[in-house]
């Protein structure tokens, strides 16, 4: 069973790059937008490749060989 990391968000949406960041997954857009093109990073079940993807509650986050999150 994969355990999930919660992250909270304040607002509506949040884009992925800024996810990334806000989740302490990497310390730079420049990384995030690496990761992101490396399409290892999925979005409720999907690979993401657009880095403005918008990330809402209840979204599953998963990175390849690192970690999951849902959005609260």
């Amino acid at each position: 069973m994969v355990i999930l990391q919660e992250i909270s968000i304040d607002t509506e949406f949040i884009k992925l790059d800024q996810f990334l960041k806000y989740a302490s997954v990497v310390q730079t857009g420049g990384q995030a937008k690496m990761m992101i093109s490396e399409g290892i990073i999925k979005v409720n079940g999907e690979v993401v490749l657009e880095r403005g993807r918008k990330i809402k509650k209840n979204d599953v986050v998963e990175i390849e060989d690192f970690d999951s999150f849902v959005v609260i």
